[in-house]
């Protein structure tokens, strides 16, 4: 299976969620334009990453956030678009930092799957847990192109995660984030370094590719990387965007690959085998 991936890493306005959508409808049909299959937004690219107390009034209902996408991008859409973006969400009156995946034709749009963001960070500059509430279930999604895995930010800082998504059956894990930039002391950005070193230790060990778009701008005095990146399979990066700059990053997939990887170096196969010794290590860790 073959498709083309785009990640849109761009600064969204801060609170101006109408405006915000106009811009990500704006950047998939210029992905579409290119040939993309599938853009990939970032983590709370509807209204901007902090907003403390404002989270309430710029979050929206799954089904509003497909609505209002699909009045923008009704007319003119002549062949399938998949769009997965983060956006602060309201479900039977909580708030989560959510990722949705929107599945959008000319005859209308489907909401495919929605994850809500497990781990919160609440610490340094982060205050997540104070605004919004975790989520508890991870989002495996059947799509057109394949099994896939949404995850946000720091939820693939922990390796338990892609892990369980792997075991799942992911061939894809989709990563929008949102992180300030952090550490200048050596010749490249600690933080982009180390996404970049979690992304390629993820893909080779569990043999999949991890497609990240980043957000970019500065809020409160806080500038966040960019530098989004696609990772194959083998761990390679195949396609990299600067660091905060605005970039549509173009990228093809070949899932074909994903088989090869695996065969090659059977990691997975062999997690899955012992998976019940796994879970009972667990059981027994005394927690």
């Amino acid at each position: 299976m073959q498709f083309r991936v785009a990640c849109a890493q761009f600064a969204p306005m801060k609170a101006e969620t109408g405006r915000n959508l106009d811009t990500i409808a704006e950047i998939s049909r210029q992905a579409s334009g290119e040939g993309a299959d599938l853009v990939l937004f970032p983590e709370t690219s509807t209204a901007g990453y902090f907003l403390e107390g404002g989270v309430l009034e710029a979050s929206l209902t799954k089904e509003k956030l497909a609505y209002e996408l699909w009045g923008r991008l009704k007319d003119g859409l002549d062949r399938p678009i998949d769009i997965a973006l983060g956006f602060y969400e309201i479900a039977d009156g909580i708030l989560y930092n959510s990722a949705a995946y929107l599945e959008f034709t000319p005859d209308g749009v489907r909401i495919n799957g929605v994850y809500r963001k497990i781990f919160l960070p609440t610490y340094g500059v982060f205050d997540e847990e104070r605004f919004v509430s975790r989520g508890r279930d991870l989002a495996i999604i059947e799509t057109r192109f394949g099994r896939l895995a949404l995850l946000i930010c720091e939820d693939i800082w922990h390796s338990v995660m892609p892990m369980l998504c792997a075991v799942r059956g992911a061939q894809m894990l989709l990563v929008p984030a949102a992180s300030p930039a952090r550490g200048f002391s050596g010749a490249e950005i600690e933080n982009h370094e180390r996404y970049r070193r979690l992304f390629r230790a993820v893909s080779e060990e569990h043999a999949v590719y991890v497609i990240n778009s980043q957000l970019i701008g500065f809020e409160g005095g806080k500038g966040f990387i960019g530098g989004s990146m696609v990772v194959d399979p083998f761990g390679k990066v195949i396609a990299e965007a600067p660091i905060a700059e605005p970039q549509l990053l173009i990228a093809d997939i070949d899932l074909d690959l994903v088989g090869i990887a695996r065969a090659q170096s059977p990691l997975l196969s062999d997690l899955k085998g012992q998976w019940e010794e796994v879970r009972r290590l667990v059981a027994n860790s005394g927690w």
